[in-house]
């Protein structure tokens, strides 16, 4: 690919585009703070005189025999409570390559190159150091492939950096682009035992769900039955039940309807229902998933001392921290080099770094990943929960203090981004441009 002239990257999204990406971000970094409280939570209680009690509450059966229901609250958590966030992540996926800037290839490029580098590397780096491990722990290689948006987004909200939205957008397009790997990672490389029949009966209420949303029909006592059914099939047939979740997302139109006054008379389907629902999984969902999950006994120093020298918590520790950061900003760098494209005015390599950084911020879907790489009787499984919380605080670390060491002049680029001299409501810059 060659540009007659040198192409930016990291610029600014449209005014729409931006306040929807802020719209998002305020709700994440909310989601965050108390997947970052649900954790601490979790922990203490894992480690403390009472730890007994925790188990027994993550551990607790409930539900009926029939269809593989009868399921530990911890794994109502990971099988259902995650398909609300896999739901929201299938909107944002869509309504980003239909109607957000992925549907720009110029603009895709980068974050799309990005994502795919820091699921590679990372991947790489864990199946090298624990090559002579066995095939049993080489299951576990796609545990450091996904980045926590709402974990990394907590992080910038505590180091109270000014980051311009260009990068934020980065960020967030990174870790959406991300989700969408990790889905087609968890679908075909740790499916259950197949039902097929199961999955095809699964067609019926989703094709129903996909019919009553293309028709705009938004009553929830026909939409909410359909999906819950969906659910249940596709958990019954082996696949993962979040898949699920995803696969109703698809299915929501973006844009408006023509007989509703065609797309540019306002936000889609999509968007009113990612609206929803999104408070729903950032405030409820992930946090309790990551309350249940999160918790492991770590046993003292000599405890932690066992569960950091396993080589699959070796081997996650470095995916994330170094193999997160090759990825991303090795593959940031060589996609400009080979397109002749220069950073936007302001920016410089260290922001690049800063985020390359907290994309090894990896929490959510890394958890779920190990439970479907080694289960719940394996050693294995807690010293990868112990390497995922020490790999995302060390990234997220390491990007605090290079974000923060630019903070003055992503604090410069927020007030000329905000100007409204005009007093209009809509910043200069975006009527500029």
């Amino acid at each position: 690919m060659s540009f007659t002239s040198p192409r930016r990257i990291f610029t600014r999204s449209s005014y729409r585009e931006s306040l929807h990406i802020g719209r998002i971000l305020r709700s994440e970094t909310v989601g965050g703070a108390l997947l970052l409280a649900a954790t601490v939570i979790a922990l203490i209680w894992a480690n403390s005189p009472a730890e007994d009690g925790y188990f027994a509450l993550r551990d607790f059966k409930l539900g009926p025999e029939a269809l593989h229901l009868n399921l530990s609250l911890g794994g109502w958590a990971s099988d259902g409570l995650l398909a609300i966030f896999f739901f929201v992540a299938g909107l944002e996926l869509k309504r980003e390559f239909v109607a957000g800037d992925l549907r720009n290839p110029a603009k895709a490029a980068v974050p799309i190159a990005a994502a795919f580098g820091g699921v590679i590397i990372p991947a790489v780096l864990f199946t090298v150091v624990n090559l002579s491990a066995g095939p049993a722990v080489l299951k576990g290689w796609a545990i450091p492939t996904a980045t926590d948006i709402a974990f990394a987004l907590a992080v910038l909200a505590v180091i109270s950096t000014h980051l311009p939205t260009a990068l934020r957008t980065f960020l967030l397009t990174l870790a959406v682009v991300d989700d969408l790997i990790a889905i087609a990672i968890i679908a075909v490389f740790y499916p259950g035992e197949l039902h097929l029949q199961y999955l095809a009966l699964a067609l019926l209420p989703l094709l129903a769900f996909t019919w009553l949303v293309q028709k705009r029909i938004t009553a929830w006592y026909f939409l909410v039955p359909l999906a819950l059914v969906t659910w249940v099939l596709v958990h019954s047939s082996g696949i993962h039940a979040t898949v699920a979740g995803v696969l109703l997302g698809f299915a929501v139109p973006v844009t408006r309807s023509a007989k509703r006054g065609g797309p540019s008379a306002g936000p889609g389907l999509a968007e009113h229902f990612e609206h929803l629902v999104r408070p729903v999984s950032a405030g409820v969902a992930v946090p309790l998933f990551a309350f249940f999950s999160a918790g492991v006994a770590l046993g003292g120093a000599s405890g932690l001392k066992d569960a950091l020298t396993d080589s699959v918590a070796v081997g996650i520790v470095v995916a994330l921290v170094a193999g997160k950061f090759l990825g991303v900003f090795g593959t940031t760098w060589l996609v400009t080099k080979t397109t002749k494209a220069k950073l936007d005015d302001g920016l410089a390599w260290i922001d690049v770094a800063g985020l390359a950084l907290l994309a090894g911020v990896g929490f959510t879907v890394s958890l779920l990943i190990s439970e479907l790489s080694y289960g719940d009787a394996s050693p294995h499984y807690s010293h990868a929960k112990v390497a995922i919380l020490a790999g995302s605080v060390l990234a997220a670390l390491l990007a605090a203090v290079v974000l923060r060491s630019r903070n003055r002049c992503y604090r410069k680029l927020a007030v000329s981004e905000s100007r409204d001299d005009d007093g209009d409501g809509i910043p200069d810059i975006y009527q500029k441009d």
